[in-house]
């Protein structure tokens, strides 16, 4: 990934353990906040805790919270782990993140059997209720992991995905997209209310000219930096079908876009890939759309910026595991009511090409005089989250749905088959919401992290396959996706 893409940076946690003095022991507090660390670092989470607060590094006075809050803005973090060592305190902790006002996790350790003849030690849960009220009342969204061990599945399950959800917003919150030229004039699907973005989401866009990155493109056709970079392109995709020509004015416009998203410090782009484009600079985008997209930005096609959104937020709960990839909903598969062709032109990065393909770029097929280049290979067999950002009359929402991969006829660019539960559902949803054909997809099951993720952005989720219903039972540990 390119090195200002915050997909796959580090994200810091602060760590609050609290206790409730004078009640509970202050020892059995101390021991459950160790065995949290321990079970932290285990997992690889870079957290600062409270070690340096008081000689037991615990949050109990609400005096403290101040001096805490200013620490963890200092050093960065990005979330809130709140760790009931025993029944806490409430107030301490709501006066921390309602200073922070960044993404919290609420969770305790399930308490063990009372013996009967002895005061209990905990009463963890008790006091997680406590904790929920008082932040509720604050107005502060949170995530909550049910009250289990340490050592159980549920605990850590939680806790990957809400860094995966806290990926999410921090990467959607504050993205700078970048738009090159206006909307195709037949596209008013890919309308976007600019101001709105930017006053609700402070997403910003930074335009910039067709004309301007034509001019930049064909100044560098000759340079070496391109002969090297139509070299390394040669290297990793036939380009038997592409002229020399045709090619170094596809390895002059990676160059060109590349340079333009690392010096504004882009997280996506829209792009208006035709007519005018192709008009101007004699190509199609598609394959450095691809191209781009395997560097961490995506990037959108027909100038669709909440098409970007909505890729940025899918590439965010992946956590660089994946890169995302841009698609049309076309036709429904001939012989299976349950499946899809996710498909376009040839935008689809080259990482996700399936093993048995031959990947290739070409003309574009679906244009008379076959402006290079367009990638040409059917991605990889697994399960993909698609998604949707989108918005009608001021209402903002997302839809996620988990799909799996399946065979179907060939089709020319870059295709994948997908099969879901209920298609006939999912195209009704599609229809009736503030959706397009257009979607952006990511390999693995990722709707807990954007449900979760979404809370924070204050943005309505639309799950259809898997339900709302069924993703808090999986963070429940209550069933599988």
């Amino acid at each position: 990934m390119l090195e200002h893409v915050k997909s796959a940076a580090p994200l810091k946690l602060g760590y609050l353990p609290t206790h409730r003095w004078g009640v509970f022991g202050v020892d059995e507090a101390m021991r459950q906040k160790e065995k949290i660390a321990n079970k932290l670092r285990e997992l690889g989470v870079d957290y600062l805790g409270l070690d340096w607060l008081n000689e037991y590094g615990l949050l109990y006075n609400p005096a403290d919270a101040e001096a805490v809050a200013g620490c963890f803005a200092i050093e960065g973090i990005e979330a809130v782990f709140v760790a009931h060592c025993d029944f806490g305190t409430e107030l301490a902790v709501g006066r921390v993140c309602k200073a922070l006002g960044k993404p919290i996790l609420l969770w305790g350790p399930r308490d063990e059997a009372p013996a009967p003849d002895v005061a209990r030690e905990r009463d963890t849960q008790c006091g997680l209720f406590a904790t929920s009220k008082l932040l509720r009342r604050l107005g502060l969204p949170f995530t909550y992991i049910v009250n289990c061990r340490l050592e159980d599945k549920t605990f850590a399950r939680g806790l990957e995905n809400f860094l995966r959800a806290v990926n999410v917003a921090r990467c959607v919150r504050g993205a700078r997209i970048g738009q090159i030229g206006t909307r195709p004039t037949p596209f008013t699907s890919t309308m976007c209310n600019e101001s709105e973005l930017l006053e609700r989401f402070a997403i910003e866009l930074t335009p910039i000219a067709l004309s301007d990155i034509t001019e930049q493109i064909v100044a560098r056709l000759d340079s070496e930096e391109v002969t090297g970079e139509a070299e390394a392109i040669r290297a990793r995709v036939d380009t038997s079908e592409v002229a020399e020509d045709g090619l170094r004015r596809v390895a002059s416009m990676k160059l060109v876009m590349k340079d333009w998203i690392v010096r504004n410090k882009l997280d996506a782009a829209a792009i208006q890939c035709w007519p005018a484009f192709s008009k101007l600079t004699g190509l199609c985008p598609c394959f450095v759309n691809g191209e781009l997209t395997d560097m961490g930005v995506p990037i959108a096609c027909e100038t669709d910026v909440n098409g970007a959104v909505t890729a940025i937020a899918l590439q965010a709960a992946a956590r660089g595991d994946s890169a995302v990839f841009f698609a049309d909903l076309t036709i429904r598969h001939p012989e299976d009511d349950n499946a899809e062709l996710l498909w376009h032109c040839g935008p689809f990065p080259l990482s996700l090409a399936h093993p048995e393909s031959s990947p290739r770029i070409a003309g574009h097929y679906m244009q008379a005089d076959r402006l290079p280049a367009v990638g040409m290979w059917r991605l990889k067999d697994g399960d993909i989250t698609i998604g949707r950002f989108g918005s009608d009359n001021g209402e903002y929402r997302f839809f996620v749905g988990h799909a799996e991969t399946c065979d179907g006829p060939v089709t020319p660019g870059n295709y994948v088959w997908v099969k879901v539960g209920n298609w006939p559902l999912w195209e009704e949803r599609l229809i009736y919401g503030p959706y397009i054909h257009h979607v952006a997809g990511v390999y693995g099951k990722l709707a807990p992290a954007l449900y979760e993720g979404l809370k924070y952005l204050g943005i309505e989720p639309e799950l259809v396959e898997p339900t709302e219903d069924q993703v808090r039972a999986y963070l429940r540990g209550q069933q599988e996706l």
